[in-house]
């Protein structure tokens, strides 16, 4: 395929750990196959004319730590000069980021390729999405009602996890037994006061064993890594200190990335990144689904190959 221009809106280039973090394993690939790589971020973006714009840095990548990205250019360009855009902003899908995917759709009718779609990442609640499958969750309850939820922890002898909605990276999550001595001043604290909804979800025992992230592509699953949480914490997530471990998936969680497919292809949610502990799925992550590093390095594979590809593939398609 001739070169294309991809574009990333993500957080800063600066920060991102180069060993890690899967947005920049793509724009390493797409550089590689000879495509030009732009970049930029979500405060960058704005609505000028008849097409949503931003100014955009096109770079260059290296796997360098310190010394990971080179600028060649920076100007404001319409997004209608991007033949592919990745939405790769890091939660928490606050007003901000939700206004950011809706100016990107106003291009005019020339935007580009999305992935993910913004339509679909709005519709798909990182935390809520898997509720439409409830015989695929754990037993789960979304309320603010602190009677609601000390009677539900108070019906898992084994535990419950508290998380916040909008929560990320294993960022406030809670675990509690009944009988705990902090449940009022938790459940106070990560409702603000009963005024704010949490996820209360059953406590899963294989969780000490680790949570697995499955990265689907177009709705098949391209890898696997196991998550295994430190000695002292309940969280696998990579960000909250767990360790990467090879894995494989089980005929139940197939089953799981079949029932998902279809709904993830009618929303153009071609990357996703989804959590299972056990037999239970957990979260169903779109915005900037990580994983794809540690599952290259364990299987010795390209997951980033498999996504630009699809990303090339939709290109053509529209073309034709």
């Amino acid at each position: 395929m001739a070169a294309l221009t991809f574009g990333f809106l993500m957080d800063p280039l600066e920060t991102v750990r180069v060993d890690h973090d899967s947005t920049f394993t793509l724009m390493l690939e797409a550089q590689r196959r000879g495509h030009q790589v732009r970049y930029f971020e979500q405060p960058w973006l704005r609505f000028s004319g008849s097409c949503a714009e931003a100014r955009m840095r096109t770079v260059t990548v290296r796997r360098e730590p310190g010394r990971h990205f080179d600028i060649l250019d920076e100007q404001v360009r319409p997004l209608s000069s991007l033949d592919v855009l990745f939405l790769r902003k890091d939660p928490p899908v606050d007003a901000d980021f939700l206004q950011a995917t809706q100016l990107v759709e106003l291009c005019n009718g020339r935007e580009p390729v999305f992935l993910n779609n913004p339509t679909g990442i709005r519709d798909a609640n990182e935390k809520l999405f898997g509720l439409r499958f409830p015989d695929l969750m754990p037993e789960t309850l979304i309320t603010r009602d602190l009677t609601a939820i000390n009677e539900f922890v108070a019906r898992h002898p084994q535990g419950t996890i508290l998380k916040p909605v909008e929560g990320f990276g294993g960022q406030g999550i809670v675990f509690l037994q009944p009988g705990d001595r902090n449940t009022r001043s938790l459940l106070e604290i990560i409702t603000l006061g009963g005024r704010k909804a949490i996820v209360v979800q059953a406590y899963l025992p294989e969780s000490r064993q680790g949570d697995k992230r499955i990265i689907l592509v177009d709705g098949e699953p391209c890898g696997a890594v196991l998550r295994v949480p430190a000695h002292d914490d309940h969280r696998g997530n990579m960000a909250a200190g767990g360790t990467p471990v090879k894995t494989s998936l089980t005929p139940r969680e197939l089953e799981i990335c079949a029932r998902l497919k279809p709904s993830l292809q009618e929303r153009g949610l071609y990357l996703v990144g989804i959590d299972v502990i056990g037999d239970w799925l957990t979260e169903v992550n779109v915005t900037s689904p990580t994983g794809i590093a540690e599952i290259d390095k364990l299987d010795n594979t390209s997951v980033e190959a498999k996504v630009i590809d699809t990303a090339e593939r939709l290109v053509g398609q529209r073309r034709r």
